[in-house]
């Protein structure tokens, strides 16, 4: 991936008044957007606020409304946007004879598996896989992998291609504290040390708060955007996620006596 030593400042995705209608239900409605490469922008809000859609949305895999636009810094606008993607699941059948190897050389560099590896295609995917400590995983079959292991080999692929905007759908679900401190912190070194924008869909509103330099609070429509302290502290966030502020109120309550 292209080195950057300064996040470049320009908006590597501009979204205006997008919106999205299944039949006759609106499940999205005049979303703004301004998406900074150098940035990890996480998206919060209730289920069934649409987060999920926004993300399909952006990968142009449903019909919308309004405008989705690419710019880079030289010219205006990208001639061709790479977007990597993690879902937030994905199903694999028990005893598929896959391997890592097999997986990411076929997807990736179109290499039949029946044939023989190659060194260099084998090295190639090390070198991706070792980015997210799973260098170890490259022969392992794809069905025996654990949950984490299996978005860190995801999140591998969607790398590999040198991306501009990286989208990651709950990446992290199910995956235990040292997964979740991994994956942060291997976002905080992509979006330091290389050109592209991130955008997160998570539930973990404390690694958000930790991470996360801008903040969209979604339900249907944008709620509220800005830095964590400036989404958290609204009454916004408040009405949203009244439950689990009360929760983490109590928590320190106790902690304190």
């Amino acid at each position: 991936m292209k080195k950057i030593v300064e996040p470049c400042g320009f908006h590597c995705i501009k979204i205006q008044h997008l919106g999205v209608r299944f039949t006759d239900q609106t499940v999205l409605e005049n979303i703004n957007l301004h998406i900074h490469c150098g940035s990890l922008n996480a998206v919060i809000g209730k289920n069934g606020a649409g987060k999920s859609t926004l993300i399909r949305a952006i990968l142009d895999d449903i019909p919308h409304t309004g405008k989705i636009e690419f710019k880079d810094t030289k010219d205006g606008r990208m001639q061709k946007l790479k977007i990597g993607y993690v879902p937030q699941s994905v199903n694999i059948e028990k005893n598929t004879p896959v391997s890592v190897y097999d997986l990411i050389a076929s997807y990736q560099f179109r290499y039949p598996v029946f044939l023989p590896k190659k060194k260099k295609i084998r090295e190639q995917i090390k070198g991706s896989l070792r980015l997210f400590e799973a260098e170890d995983l490259i022969d392992k079959k794809v069905c025996n992998l654990s949950g984490g292991q299996l978005q860190r080999v995801l999140l591998s692929m969607a790398v590999m291609d040198e991306p501009n905007l990286l989208l990651l759908d709950e990446p992290v679900s199910g995956i235990d504290q040292n997964g979740m401190e991994l994956f942060f912190q291997t976002m905080d070194y992509l979006k330091k040390h290389y050109d592209l924008a991130i955008i997160l869909i998570s539930h973990d509103l404390d690694y958000v708060a930790r991470y996360a330099d801008h903040v969209v609070l979604l339900d249907k429509t944008v709620l509220r955007q800005g830095t964590v302290k400036e989404v958290y502290q609204s009454p916004e966030f408040e009405t949203v996620f009244a439950s689990k502020t009360e929760e983490k109120w109590i928590r320190e309550e106790k902690a304190d006596d």
